[in-house]
C-alpha cells in the first residue's frame, strides 16, 4: 500500500466526506491491469449485533470460475452505518483478508458501489486504490442516477448517468431478471467492467465472484 494513502478509519463523517472527495482523484479510470487469472470477490458481514465486521474474500480462478483461495478477517467494527461511507466500515476488514492470501488476486469484484457514488469515490474505488489492485463495484440496487430501461436480453446494457456524466453501467445479466449495477473501482474501464462482469455471470443474476464470497461471509 501507498503510505501517501494511508489514513485513519475512525473519522467523523464529515471528515470521511472530505477524505473521499480528496482521493477520488487519484481514482485510474482506465485499463491499467495485466493477464487476469485471478478474480477476488469481495463481501462482507457483521457479527455480535455489528460490533465485529466479518470479511470474505474468494478467489476464483479465470475463466473457469472455480475456487482458488479464500479467506475470512474478523476486526471491530470502528464506523457506524453511514450511507455512502460504507467503504469506511468495511475497508479495514477487507484490507485484513487480502493480507492474508498466498497470492495477490488480479481483480477485485466488489459487493457495492465504486465510480456510482454521491462523490464518485464508493467502496471499490477506496478498496482498490488503497490495495493498488484493479477493482471493478457491482451494486445489486441503483444508489444514484439514471437509465433507459435495459433490453430483456443478457448483455445488453445502457450507461448509467448522474449530472450529465456517465458513471456506470446497468447490465443485464439474466433474461427476465433485474439487472445488476456496474461500476469502476480503480484501474479499470468501464466496458472492461462491463465484459468481467458478464464473463463472472454464466447462470445467475450476480456474478460468481459475489456469489461465493456472499456464502463465505455468510456462513456460520
Amino acid at each position: 500500500m501507498d503510505p501517501d494513502l494511508l489514513h485513519p478509519w475512525n473519522l467523523s463523517p464529515a471528515n470521511a466526506i472530505a477524505l473521499q472527495r480528496k482521493l477520488a482523484p487519484k481514482v485510474v479510470r482506465e485499463d491499467l491491469l495485466g493477464p487476469v487469472q485471478r478474480i477476488a470477490g469481495v463481501d462482507v458481514g457483521f457479527e455480535d449485533d455489528g460490533r465485529t465486521t466479518r470479511a470474505a474474500v474468494a478467489v476464483l480462478r479465470f475463466p473457469e470460475l472455480s475456487i482458488s483461495e479464500t479467506s475470512i478477517s474478523r476486526v471491530a467494527t470502528t464506523f457506524p452505518y453511514v450511507p455512502g461511507l460504507l467503504s469506511f466500515r468495511e475497508t479495514p476488514a477487507v484490507l485484513d483478508a487480502l493480507a492474508r492470501l498466498r497470492r495477490r488476486p488480479d481483480l477485485l469484484a466488489c459487493d457495492g458501489h465504486g465510480y456510482a457514488h454521491p462523490r464518485r469515490f464508493g467502496l471499490a474505488c477506496h478498496l482498490g486504490l488503497l490495495a493498488d489492485i484493479p477493482s471493478i463495484g457491482i451494486g445489486k440496487t441503483r444508489l444514484l442516477g439514471d437509465h433507459d430501461p435495459v433490453p430483456d436480453v443478457r448483455g445488453k446494457c445502457v450507461p448509467l448517468r448522474h449530472k450529465g456524466e456517465v458513471i456506470g453501467a446497468v447490465l443485464r445479466t439474466r433474461v427476465g431478471v433485474k439487472p445488476v449495477y456496474v461500476s469502476i473501482g480503480h484501474r479499470i474501464s468501464l466496458a472492461s467492467a462491463v465484459r468481467f462482469v458478464l464473463a463472472c455471470s454464466p447462470r445467475y443474476k450476480l456474478p460468481e465472484t459475489t456469489r461465493q464470497a456472499h456464502r463465505l461471509a455468510s456462513a456460520k
